[in-house]
């Protein structure tokens, strides 16, 4: 049993929504084909797949739901965090009940295997050129809202951990916390943002994030070890449509 991560599926199969993605160049040609194959290829029923926002392009839960029935019928329990595209999105109650194979996630935590997974959307950092004094309140709202999936995480682990101790069962490795954002969560790599003191104060090893796409994105993006924390670019473009598949943090850092 496996955990994979992807972002940024973008997916316009509803009659009313004409969304392309070829335009974007030539890693999004057939994107959707490629995305199947690939998946049905590396993911059993067994597994997990955590999708980092922008699933759909639609407007409309009706219009969106063409696409999550599409995600819904692939191999995998499915685990969906918003991106910024996803206006479709309202209600986690609602979108809760509406498939077996997916769970919305939103200001709580998911366990996954060897892993507790935290996050939230995300936003414009302060070292983006393009920051604006509006989207400071934003800013500061999704760092609030990361502290509270951190917090139920890490209190998800020491109930864990409680709970084996009074059955006097054995935990074999205790779980490991990792992040999942949409947003980068910085926006230059040289800088330090408000969720990388999140990710320092918690302890956070691996950090997952999308939204960033083509080359010049790719090349700026943060990636690799910074501050003992390793992040991961899993945009669907910059993945060429294949699901990444997380490791421990102490098993990514010795390969």
């Amino acid at each position: 049993m496996s955990v994979f991560a992807i972002a940024d599926l973008h997916l316009s199969l509803a009659p009313d929504v004409d969304k392309p993605m070829d335009i974007y160049g030539h890693r999004w040609h057939d994107h959707v084909r490629r995305l199947e194959e690939n998946w049905k290829r590396m993911v059993t029923d067994d597994d997990t797949v955590i999708i980092a926002g922008d699933i759909s392009w639609a407007l409309k839960l009706e219009d969106a739901k063409y696409d999550l029935d599409w995600v819904d019928s692939l191999p995998g329990h499915k685990v969906m965090y918003k991106g910024n595209h996803d206006l479709w999105w309202n209600g986690i109650t609602k979108l809760n009940k509406m498939y077996d194979t997916i769970t919305f996630v939103q200001n709580d935590c998911f366990a996954a295997e060897d892993f507790v997974v935290c996050g939230t959307r995300g936003w414009l950092t302060p070292d983006n050129d393009d920051f604006k004094e509006a989207d400071e309140k934003v800013y500061k709202r999704e760092l609030l809202r990361m502290k509270s999936s951190l917090d139920a995480g890490k209190k998800y682990i020491e109930n864990l951990t409680a709970k084996c101790e009074e059955s006097s069962d054995v935990l074999a490795a205790e779980p490991e916390l990792i992040v999942v954002m949409h947003f980068p969560p910085v926006s230059k790599t040289a800088s330090f943002s408000g969720f990388q003191q999140l990710f320092e104060d918690y302890g956070i090893k691996h950090v997952i994030y999308g939204h960033i796409h083509g080359e010049e994105g790719f090349k700026n993006a943060i990636k690799g070890n910074h501050h003992g924390v390793i992040y991961d670019l899993i945009s669907c473009d910059h993945l060429n449509c294949k699901p990444m598949q997380i490791e421990r943090s102490e098993k990514t850092e010795t390969e």
